[in-house]
């Protein structure tokens, strides 16, 4: 079922983070639309490339478009050993089995037309051995190695640091892209991280430079390494402990300086969520439509990893990056997109500030609110029908609000108490608005409609008698 339209109109989105939300991938993972770049795909073996491909995101981008997200993240692009484009072995061309650089161009331009932004990963550590600055005999302070066979480069070198930051303010001005997460931070130290992250920023004051893990340095969001951790509790199942739902929240109200926090189920290196539901023997769909329908509404930016809307499985990689199966339907595509456009609709849903009203084993009621616009949100994540009562302190004078699940609009009561009613392992967004009366234009409206029924009906009677009459003589 669709939600119903809400009030205020849909207004363009400023450049900010937190008017973002993030659908991240792996290229290889995803869609294979050409075989031409097949080199060394495997089907047999997990660790191996499946054939992905950049086309292939090309190809399937409305079914990412359609579920709402602004961002598309598609990982590491760069000439690589791995599937997942962790094992870097040169930052200055594109792995040639993901594609071209001319097809990059292609999808980048195709995911501008659809309004959307896309971000690419810069593994700064745990690169290939075979690396080309590694193969130099002249670098060999530049790096250590690692457990795993890979290498680390030596970032307190000012060499290796330039080096780095060159590679990653020309790749980001060659292509012109959006946004460059900086993943597999090491042992790299704030200063040098913020002089990386003022380099993207002078090459694009738009662009967004984010992390995949905690950081001190200017990143435009906040990783809160407990949060995966804490919504997976919250949200496998029913009636769980929610007592710290606001922990990974960051920035609550507008006026915080603090930077927004990445609001995620799971990641590429963490467990499916799915998983953690399925461990609980729940309805892994019910489960992922409550959960994310709470991490649309809640302040921060909403990181959602690609296979979550079918469900998709796995405890650790590479199990857990599966090959998207297109062919798997389920109505959470749907849901999330009809949550997403009120989200992209509504400011006051993206950046307004956040007030818990209630928080207890899986009933959470929370305010979002602006100086334009105000919603409640209900999430009923437990076994049983919740109701919550809310008076003229929180709702106002002459106020009603429509909820836009269910199309149903709640009123005062004789005390002025508001309750809201909502059925086990539902969320429901609340528009408040002010009480609409009786629509007088529209009463007239139906009136003279009577009016016009009544006087047809009185005309076509007479003629009929008429008719009987002259045919009777």
């Amino acid at each position: 079922m669709g939600f119903a339209p809400i009030a205020k109109a849909e207004t363009e989105v400023t450049h900010n983070i937190k008017d973002e939300s993030i659908y991240d991938l792996l290229v290889d993972r995803y869609f294979n639309s050409s075989v031409e770049n097949d080199y060394n795909v495997d089907a047999r073996d997990q660790n191996a490339f499946a054939g992905g491909d950049l086309t292939g995101i090309a190809t399937k981008l409305t079914h990412i478009q359609d579920m709402g997200f602004t961002i598309l993240s598609i990982g590491s692009i760069f000439s690589t050993e791995s599937y997942d484009g962790s094992a870097v072995v040169d930052y200055e061309s594109i792995e040639r089995q993901f594609g071209t650089a001319k097809e990059f161009k292609s999808l980048l331009a195709d995911v501008h037309k659809g309004k959307m932004k896309l971000m690419v990963d810069f593994p700064l550590n745990n690169v290939s051995k075979n690396h080309v600055w590694a193969k130099d005999n002249a670098n060999s302070d530049w790096y250590e190695s690692a457990d795993n066979g890979r290498i680390n480069w030596n970032t307190e070198n000012p060499e290796v640091q330039k080096a780095l930051i060159n590679a990653a303010t020309d790749f980001a001005k060659k292509y012109d892209i959006d946004g460059i997460r900086i993943t597999n931070l090491g042992n790299s130290n704030t200063a040098f991280l913020n002089e990386m992250i003022q380099s993207l920023k002078d090459t694009n004051k738009d662009i967004y430079v984010l992390s995949s893990e905690d950081s001190d340095a200017n990143f435009d969001m906040s990783i809160n390494k407990e949060t995966i951790d804490i919504y997976q509790s919250i949200f496998k199942n029913v009636d769980m402990d929610s007592s710290k739902v606001e922990q990974p929240l960051g920035t609550v109200n507008k006026d915080d300086a603090k930077k927004p926090s990445a609001i995620m189920l799971d990641s590429l290196n963490s467990s499916r969520f799915t998983f953690a539901s399925a461990n609980e023997n729940m309805y892994p769909p019910t489960r992922i439509k409550v959960a994310m329908a709470a991490m649309f509404t809640l302040p921060g930016v909403p990181v959602m990893t690609y296979g979550t809307e079918i469900a998709q499985n796995g405890v650790q990689a590479p199990e857990s990056h599966a090959i998207f199966d297109f062919k798997t339907k389920d109505d959470i595509v749907s849901y999330i997109g009809d949550v997403q456009s009120v989200r992209n609709k509504s400011e006051t849903l993206r950046t307004g500030d956040f007030k818990l009203l209630q928080n207890k084993d899986g009933f959470i009621v929370f305010e979002r609110s602006s100086d334009d616009e105000q919603w409640i949100v209900v999430v009923n994540n437990t076994k049983n029908t919740q109701h919550i009562d809310l008076g003229k302190d929180i709702i106002g004078e002459n106020k009603e609000l429509h909820g836009l699940l269910e199309s149903d609009i709640v009123r005062p009561n004789d005390k002025g108490v508001y309750r809201l009613v909502v059925d086990r392992e539902i969320v429901e967004l609340y528009q408040v608005k002010e009480h609409a009366g009786l629509n007088i234009s529209y009463m007239i409206s139906l009136g003279f409609v009577y009016v016009l029924f009544v006087t047809f009906i009185v005309l076509v009677l007479r003629k009929s008698k008429k008719n009987r009459k002259a045919k009777n003589n």
